[in-house]
């Protein structure tokens, strides 16, 4: 239960990115600069608290041990995750933003057999190659129906540039997010505490954020304050503690991927979080009954999930002790 509370928590924090990043965007901030700020500030908040931990120069021997893998996979896991994110919020409300990125759930669990897991056999604990967690599968799909219903008013406002300039590049971000961050608890093995791990993969990343920048300081000229003020709080909110705080929930069943798919399933609150918050940040419209239906949809979805994870942990603890008692 403790990895859904994080994840519940963390799912709070992290909708600040998609209504401060649709405010930046109302006021006429660049979406370039929205994406690669947010890192920028990140690594600085990061570092004070790992060079605080003392833990700095065990993360750079663990980051040169497969420098590659590091560059590699922390580009997939925050590049390809954020920069269309942010794109999107061009092109769509952060309502719409943040329930296209729901799609993350139903790829999440669809990355099952992309990974191995642990079990437990009489002969000793073996790896095998993932399954699809089809029941779990069955409980996104409610959270997703919950999602479309949420939005299906505000829908009809949007026209067909908007739906593709801000979902398709949220298709991108959806499946990104899952794979980058699965596979970097694999490169890491386990070696790093969570704020090491998040800083490891900001600094990785840095490159590309480098790139966007220069392009977007020939392309769009210098950001504003107000921009590198939002900018600094969304690395804060969203950067560090939302991506903390997941990333705490996803460690602490690494190698489980039943339990995996519903950590990385209560990122769907960030939904209504983000809906509340256009709501009186930005004086969006009252959600109509329709959408209060979808929200309930999307909180049974998590219950049922939730559900369905402790029953599984409660059975492999009673077939662990069974094995144990073989031995």
């Amino acid at each position: 239960m403790r990895p859904i509370v994080f994840g519940i928590c963390g799912a709070f924090f992290f909708a600040f990115t998609f209504v401060l990043n649709r405010s930046m965007e109302i006021s006429g901030g660049s979406w370039i600069w929205s994406a690669s700020l947010r890192y920028f500030w990140t690594v600085l908040f990061l570092l004070i608290i790992v060079l605080g931990r003392k833990q700095l120069r065990h993360l750079l021997a663990v980051m040169r041990e497969a420098p590659l893998k590091w560059l590699w996979w922390s580009f997939v896991g925050f590049g390809l995750f954020y920069a269309p994110m942010c794109f999107s919020a061009a092109y769509a409300p952060g309502w719409l933003v943040a329930a296209t990125f729901q799609i993350t759930i139903v790829f999440g669990s669809l990355l099952a057999p992309l990974f191995y897991e642990n079990v437990e056999t009489a002969n000793g604990t073996k790896k095998v190659r993932g399954k699809i967690p089809l029941r779990g599968l069955g409980f996104s799909l409610v959270i997703l129906a919950g999602i479309i219903l949420m939005q299906m008013e505000h829908a009809k406002e949007i026209t067909l540039k908007e739906l593709l300039l801000g979902a398709l590049p949220m298709l991108i971000s959806a499946v990104a997010y899952p794979l980058g961050n699965r596979k970097m608890m694999e490169v890491s093995g386990g070696k790093l505490h969570t704020f090491e791990r998040v800083l490891g993969m900001t600094i990785a990343s840095l490159p590309f954020w480098l790139l966007l920048a220069v392009f977007g300081l020939f392309t769009e000229g210098v950001p504003s304050s107000s921009q590198t003020i939002q900018s600094g709080m969304v690395a804060l909110f969203a950067g560090v503690i939302a991506t903390v705080l997941f990333f705490r929930a996803t460690d602490l069943v690494r190698g489980q991927m039943t339990k995996l798919a519903a950590v990385e399933a209560t990122q769907s609150v960030a939904v209504l979080f983000a809906l509340l918050g256009e709501l009186f940040l930005l004086s969006a419209a009252v959600p109509s009954p329709l959408s209060w239906a979808g929200m309930l949809m999307v909180i049974l979805g998590m219950v049922l999930h939730s559900f369905a994870s402790r029953r599984k942990v409660e059975k492999s603890l009673t077939l662990s002790k069974k094995v144990e008692s073989l031995r």
